[in-house]
């Protein structure tokens, strides 16, 4: 992998969060599958185009991509490799041929000068430690007049997901990334004005943020659903060095408060989303 800027990040999604994630795709698919049509509708990819997938996680979207992009081709890129692994692996045993995926950091990864007609993401533009460097990165590789499109999380408190679980877990809901808001993570670009103040800079036009809300699929039933969340993230580093006793009070609590949303086709929470588009100026 090329030279990273955002190391904390990398040490992360290379490390067991990374490799979590990477051996569970089916789960965060259907976690994040329901803004697979928002996101793709704003794309608008047309059979010969060439797209690239920013943060692309086991590689769901860029594969959709390229059925979408039938007569062109997708590039996914991420930060982890154990994630992009899986990604090569399930795109191999699907026999798509027009993907391929590279492990890098988006901000600095040396994308190719203006290959890409349409740039997505599914919830991965928020982690870069210098977002200007990123799009203006992002940008250089679309042509001119090509189309960004991305979805990125509102504010905390909008989110029934963070809120069952963490006030489940800690007994109140946490203001994430309190002494530093603009944090790489996963709340650093809740403020719709930022994003706009952000592509502007980075170079973008006709920026749209949109509020999108959809049902997130969290897993089969409250005890799955509770498993799998206490095994990732903050969850996971908050109850690493607890007892077993502390441990097992944490899943049953967690499993409790996601009962009531049972459905039958699963546990929904909801998830509120901002969708971006915008626009890399010029005539194609």
């Amino acid at each position: 992998m090329d030279t990273i800027a955002n190391t904390e990040q990398a040490r992360a999604w290379n490390g067991y969060e990374g490799q979590y994630w990477a051996d569970h795709p089916e789960h965060w698919d259907g976690v994040a599958g329901a803004l697979n049509t928002p996101l793709f509708g704003a794309a608008g990819i047309d059979p010969a185009d060439r797209v690239l997938d920013i943060a692309c996680g086991n590689g769901q979207t860029t594969r959709l991509a390229a059925g979408l992009a039938s007569r062109g081709h997708a590039l996914g890129v991420d930060l982890s490799g154990p994630m992009v692994a899986t990604a090569r692996a399930i795109a191999a045993a699907e026999g798509i041929a027009n993907v391929r995926f590279e492990h890098g950091d988006a901000q600095v990864y040396p994308l190719p000068h203006g290959e890409f007609d349409v740039a997505i993401s599914r919830g991965g533009m928020t982690y870069f430690i210098d977002p200007v460097a990123a799009f203006v990165n992002v940008g250089s590789a679309l042509r001119p007049g090509g189309q960004l499109a991305f979805v990125c999380l509102r504010e905390a408190a909008e989110q029934e997901w963070f809120t069952v679980f963490t006030s489940a877990l800690l007994g109140r809901t946490p203001t994430p990334n309190a002494a530093d808001p603009y944090a790489p993570g996963m709340f650093s670009l809740t403020d719709a004005e930022r994003i706009r103040d952000v592509l502007g800079r980075a170079g973008f036009a006709d920026i749209t943020v949109t509020p999108v809300e959809v049902p997130m699929l969290y897993g089969p039933d409250a005890s799955r659903a509770a498993e799998m969340r206490l095994g990732s993230g903050p969850a996971r580093d908050r109850l690493r060095d607890a007892d077993q006793a502390t441990q097992a009070r944490a899943l049953q609590a967690v499993t409790a408060a996601l009962r009531p949303f049972e459905q039958a086709d699963g546990v929904r929470l909801r998830g509120a989303y901002w969708l971006v588009g915008a626009v890399r100026p010029g005539q194609p």
